[in-house]
């Protein structure tokens, strides 16, 4: 996550001093070939005056960069504790998490929200792999 002062980006922009780069990313959006420019956000730190960082803990948070993460943090192997901790159910013997592979009708979160009624009970789970117009 990247907080940052909304006045102090208005001045940078203004002074035409935020010169960030730009990254190719070729891709691909409903089969037709694309380049999307990107900038990586958290390379602007240093031209913020003062700027910190602070190390966060892996028990505060669980990235979730697909919707097989997503089911993860969903499902009963995971809890957030009243303190904002995310803790690991102590009920799942296999230290892993279970290897989740979800085909591309689960890719949008509105299509695998749609196509689960509930988040299955995964706590022995191993491995899951996915694939077709399933709901």
């Amino acid at each position: 996550n990247l907080w940052v002062n909304l006045s102090a980006i208005k001045r940078l922009v203004e002074a035409d001093a935020l010169k960030m780069e730009i990254i190719p990313n070729p891709k691909e959006v409903d089969g037709v070939k694309v380049l999307q420019l990107e900038t990586a956000a958290g390379a602007a730190i240093k031209f913020f005056d003062r700027a910190i960082g602070a190390n966060v803990p892996r028990s505060r948070f669980l990235p979730v960069k697909a919707t097989s993460d997503l089911l993860l943090v969903q499902s009963d192997l995971y809890t957030l504790t009243d303190e904002g901790y995310v803790i690991r159910n102590p009920a799942r013997s296999n230290p892993s998490n279970p290897s989740i592979e979800l085909g591309p009708e689960f890719k949008k979160v509105a299509n695998f929200l749609g196509r689960f009624k509930s988040i299955p009970i995964i706590i022995g789970l191993d491995s899951l792999w996915v694939t077709g117009d399933l709901w």
